[in-house]
């Protein structure tokens, strides 16, 4: 199985590159240019054997995103290069997290970051968002795009169910696009604090560890995610994500729940 992963910045995928290259070992590069260029860094792609033999030469020699499964994209990087704004809220994106998703093991789960500031944008946003639940106490503005699941801070993007590395930068630019065109045409919208209906419970359900051990007090864990969901109950009540077993499901249920409102503590 070959192996994925990105970087925060061109500066270590090159380091990266020049290490592979010092020990002849054999790699892929995926790029985001031109289309997603303003969203990603060039991916590498390893079999499992070279992913190794380069972490027994060069342990700790360069920092990544993350090894994932690759799954190769069936649609393409645009060759148009990106709009650009006077006025860029969004600014560049660096993926900092690349994860299987723990809502569908076959999908990924990305956490990047952007050297703008969304904060100003989300009112604007939300008003011509019907798809968006725009959470103005935490700050937080969760879109569900088929079957994925994105969550912005102001300063931070965490998605889910992405279906490969390009399908994660199509999403991004397409985010980039969405906050930047909203903004501006600022002077022509109403800007709205106005709660929409939220994604199910069951996204948080599918972030569980479905042991139905009842240690958080409900006979299954599907009720415990409802009561989550409708605020009844706190996160850290899940014992098996917070204290034992299961602490890799932890980031994951708290980005959701932060995007539903869900208290963390």
């Amino acid at each position: 199985m070959d192996l994925v992963t990105t970087f925060a910045n061109s500066s270590e995928f090159e380091n990266a590159v020049e290490l592979l290259n010092k020990h002849s070992l054999v790699f892929r590069t995926v790029s985001p240019a031109p289309g997603y260029e303003r969203v990603g860094t060039s991916a590498l792609v390893l079999d499992e054997e070279t992913r190794w033999e380069m972490q027994r030469r060069e342990p700790d020699r360069f920092m990544c995103a993350g090894w994932i499964d690759y799954h190769p994209s069936q649609i393409a990087v645009p060759t148009s290069s990106p709009a650009e704004y006077t006025e860029d809220v969004f600014g560049t994106t660096a993926i900092m997290v690349l994860k299987p998703c723990a809502a569908d093991s076959s999908k990924l789960r990305t956490v990047a970051h952007i050297s703008g500031d969304l904060t100003a944008a989300f009112p604007y946003a939300n008003a011509v968002s019907p798809d968006a639940f725009y959470n103005v106490k935490a700050h937080t503005f969760t879109i569900s795009e088929a079957h994925r699941i994105v969550t912005l801070h102001p300063r931070r993007i965490a998605m889910a169910k992405a279906d490969n590395i390009v399908d994660a930068w199509r999403l991004l630019e397409a985010l980039r696009i969405r906050f930047n065109d909203c903004w501006k045409r600022r002077s022509e919208i109403v800007p709205s604090l106005a709660l929409r209906t939220r994604p199910p419970a069951l996204e948080i359900y599918y972030r569980l560890p479905k042991l139905n051990c009842r240690q958080c007090g409900e006979p299954t864990c599907m009720a415990f995610a409802m009561k989550l969901w409708s605020g009844r109950a706190k996160l850290a009540e899940c014992r098996p994500v917070f204290e034992a077993d299961h602490i890799q499901l932890r980031d994951p249920l708290v980005e959701i729940c932060a995007g539903l409102g869900v208290p963390d503590n």
